[in-house]
């Protein structure tokens, strides 16, 4: 029986285990995949207060490291599902948990297209982050698949370091801010190719280029990068929490600026939430907000 059981050890769920376990709360962190979440891909930070640059990785084994020595206890499972009551019972994969209140923190993944292939050429060509990976195509070709504000903000990005960037779209137009489309639209070294979706990776081991449909004209033709940049969005992995907490029809959870769904003694925080901005900084808001929110739930 924990006090406090959060699932996710991404920067949201460390952070609310540091905050919890200072606060003298017994807390269980449960983690699938990796411990540190999504920011264990981003080889460079430059934008969490307190550090000039650091990786990911870095930043992540430090979060870990200091909930573990204030006394969090980590483990590896996949939850299935929360069951609601005075006692949370949470399901996992290889066995079932009892906490007198639980934090989701289970984060958001980028979106993939689905394609065969996909998930073995990602970091072999593929990737999400043009700050994370943009330097490694310098002087290269790659390609944009998005035209929302996420990818041009990333298209304006690689621009600046690519010899060319061919951004594939599938609807007739862009569809992010005009101040941005006009920033895109200024580089010479942009192409943007309208009605077009990707239908196959092309290269086995590493990607070599995308196999690419027209919808308004049926064509079909090769297009040959040395890397490719998926930016259209990102999902949560909320199905396991359904029953405790609402989704919105993106399927992230609906709570308010202190954490709480609308289940009592349930919260939630970091990239699987409602919220405007999702980034390392506002996960370990979220985080301490979660985990204080909790402590007062539990000291009632």
């Amino acid at each position: 029986m924990y006090d406090i059981l959060i699932v996710g050890a991404g920067p949201a769920g460390l952070t609310a285990a540091i905050y919890a376990r200072r606060a003298g709360k017994s807390v269980l962190v449960l983690e699938k995949d990796t411990f540190g979440g999504q920011v264990t891909f981003s080889p460079k930070l430059e934008n969490y207060p307190g550090f000039e640059a650091i990786s990911g990785n870095e930043l992540a084994q430090k979060m870990l490291e200091q909930a573990m020595s204030l006394g969090a206890d980590i483990d590896m499972d996949t939850v299935l599902e929360v069951k609601d009551g005075e006692v949370k019972a949470i399901v996992g994969e290889n066995a079932t948990y009892e906490a007198k209140s639980v934090i989701i923190a289970a984060g958001a993944r980028h979106r993939r297209l689905g394609l065969p292939n996909e998930e073995k050429l990602i970091g072999n060509g593929i990737s999400f982050c043009a700050v994370c990976d943009g330097a490694f195509y310098k002087d290269q070709h790659v390609a944009v698949i998005g035209g929302g504000n996420t990818a041009l903000v990333e298209i304006v990005l690689l621009a600046e370091v690519c010899k060319k960037v061919t951004v594939v779209q599938n609807l007739a137009f862009l569809t992010g801010e005009s101040k941005m489309i006009d920033a895109v639209k200024a580089k010479d070294n942009i192409e943007i190719i309208y009605n077009t979706v990707v239908k196959e990776y092309l290269g086995s081991d590493s990607l070599t280029g995308l196999k690419l449909h027209n919808d308004a004209t049926g064509e079909e033709s090769d297009l040959f990068v040395d890397g490719a940049f998926l930016a259209i969005g990102t999902e949560p992995e909320n199905k396991p929490y359904e029953a405790v907490s609402k989704l919105n029809n993106w399927g992230y959870i609906v709570s308010d600026e202190s954490c709480q769904t609308g289940t009592p003694g349930i919260f939630v925080a970091g990239d699987c939430r409602t919220k405007a901005y999702r980034q390392v900084a506002t996960a370990v808001s979220d985080g301490a907000t979660a985990a204080l929110t909790a402590c007062r739930y539990l000291d009632k």
